[in-house]
């Protein structure tokens, strides 16, 4: 008896221990059981053992899915708006679009500059941080138009062709449609905002709004840019110099020099060189006109005399010719108004740069398609110096010698691939394929230049000795050559000059201007 007794006491103990085992373990979801199971067993448990625990963990997971539910809706509904909106503005900027087309075929780029001076009106840029780097121990600043940008370019896509220089610490600006005007500060103290004064001009009486309405009587549209423009702005000796495309008479063109008494308040201009020798633009040799190449460069040797570069304007056959101005670089006499040619064979002279150290002359121009070149003319010669155009080139006619088009052209005009062998100078560099070279200047060290461009929107550093010349190098593509440093800059380089060892960049996409300093 008292055995069966002592068994059912131990019974009852192992029961309870047995039911507060569960019990524990049924609080924490069988976690100890259930990790002593297999994979089948865990699923017995889950499903049958502990099922309340699955009803609270799917109320959660109903609960987080609502939310991502909610969430999903929301940015659904953001999306579509946002859509909606995208879809709204994209038909009002269509709009816009097609309002601002039918705008521009009622008024030219030439007409918003006119309007800018006859009201007289500031042009402010402000420094564009976004726009502006450093890069190869060059740092460039570039200041963008704030208010009243002008748009007259001379030929690309986009506003505003214009020059710089330099007067009295002020930087001068003259535009492509004759605007001239000068900064509110002084350039070593150019802060985020530059704001540019006008000056008044008697420009008008050389070139105005029937020249530059002109350039549209071609078949290209008006976003091609305008052929007659100012080409080139240059102070020396409290004087300004200002080279312009000439209508001599009715459609019939030349590339000409006027200057002036520098002034801040008004310049009257009057004419220093020009000639009654002109292109016309449907009768002519080539039947072909193109006023882009023009030229138009002016460098100040003294106070008696100034180089001026001319283009061919594709009457190509002129350059060639002793006594025709066109595909000339000339020495002018500001005193008695005279004038020699000192060199000849050009297309487009687009750079002029006077290296007094040396006594000589680097004239960039561009090739056709292809051979933009670097001559080096010098002035201790009694003959005038021949660099061949149109009969060498390291470019081609545009669209090459294959073109049907182009058979009596390279009969008359070969192109041939050597300038010494046909009795003319070779190029100190070129370029192929063309960079759309523009101005090229000399930097503070010596034999150190820098040459702008317009096409590849970059400057080329080089480093040229004058002894190199006896070490046949003039056939050298600047593509190989060691000494070389491009900085690309990202927009058409139209001008450039050098200040207190700072380059100032006219960039013509945009009617921007920038300040390079060398680190």
């Amino acid at each position: 008896m008292k055995r069966t007794k002592q068994l059912f006491i131990f019974r009852n103990f192992i029961l309870i221990i047995f039911i507060l085992f569960l019990i524990i373990n049924f609080v924490f979801d069988f976690s100890f059981i259930n990790d002593q199971f297999g994979k089948r067993g865990k699923k017995f448990i889950s499903n049958y053992i502990v099922p309340h625990k699955n009803i609270s963990e799917l109320e959660v997971t109903i609960k987080d899915l609502k939310k991502e539910r909610n969430m999903f809706e929301s940015q659904k509904n953001l999306f579509e708006n946002a859509y909606i909106d995208l879809h709204e503005n994209s038909v009002e900027l269509e709009y816009n679009s097609l309002l601002l087309e039918k705008i521009l075929l009622q008024l030219d780029p030439y007409e918003f500059d006119m309007n800018l001076k006859k009201e007289n009106s500031n042009l402010e840029y402000s420094y564009n941080s976004s726009h502006s780097f450093k890069k190869n121990g060059v740092e460039v600043k570039i200041f963008s138009p704030k208010n009243n940008i002008f748009l007259y370019g001379i030929s690309n896509k986009y506003p505003g062709s214009g020059y710089l220089e330099i007067y009295n610490n002020k930087l001068i600006l003259a535009t492509a449609s004759g605007l001239i005007a000068f900064s509110n500060s002084s350039v070593d103290k150019f802060t985020n905002d530059v704001s540019f004064k006008q000056i008044k001009t008697n420009i008008d009486e050389f070139i105005n709004e029937e020249q530059f309405k002109k350039s549209r009587i071609h078949d290209f549209d008006w976003l091609e840019g305008g052929w007659f423009s100012i080409k080139d702005v240059q102070i020396f000796d409290e004087n300004i110099y200002l080279s312009y495309t000439r209508e001599v008479k009715e459609n019939c063109w030349n590339t000409s020099l006027m200057h002036g008494k520098m002034n801040y308040n008004y310049i009257h201009f009057e004419n220093l060189f020009t000639s009654e020798e002109c292109v016309h633009f449907y009768e002519n040799i080539d039947e072909e006109f193109n006023a882009h190449q023009s030229g138009g460069r002016i460098i100040n040797l003294d106070k008696d005399t100034v180089f001026f570069s001319i283009g061919d304007f594709r009457s190509r056959y002129r350059t060639q010719k002793e006594d025709s101005i066109f595909g000339k670089v000339l020495k002018i006499n500001k005193i008695n108004k005279e004038y020699k040619v000192i060199s000849m064979g050009h297309r487009n002279p687009q750079g002029l740069y006077y290296d007094k150290k040396e006594n000589f002359l680097l004239e960039a121009e561009h090739g056709p398609e292809g051979g933009d070149e670097i001559n080096l003319i010098k002035l201790d010669q009694d003959f005038i110096q021949n660099f061949g155009w149109a009969i060498s080139s390291y470019g081609e006619h545009y669209g090459g010698k294959f073109a049907s088009f182009n058979k009596k052209k390279y009969k008359k005009y070969p192109l041939h691939k050597s300038h010494s062998e046909y009795g003319f100078i070779e190029p100190l560099k070129y370029f192929n394929p063309s960079i759309g070279i523009s101005q090229i200047v000399g930097l503070e060290k010596d034999n150190h230049y820098v040459v702008a461009s317009m096409k590849d929107q970059s400057l080329y550093f080089f480093e040229y000795k004058n002894n190199l010349l006896n070490k046949n190098t003039q056939k050298m593509d600047i593509g190989t050559n060691e000494n070389k440093e491009r900085v690309h800059i990202g927009e058409r380089i139209r001008d450039m000059i050098i200040y207190k060892d700072k380059l100032y960049l006219f960039l013509e996409d945009s009617a921007s201007f920038a300040e390079i300093t060398f680190k």
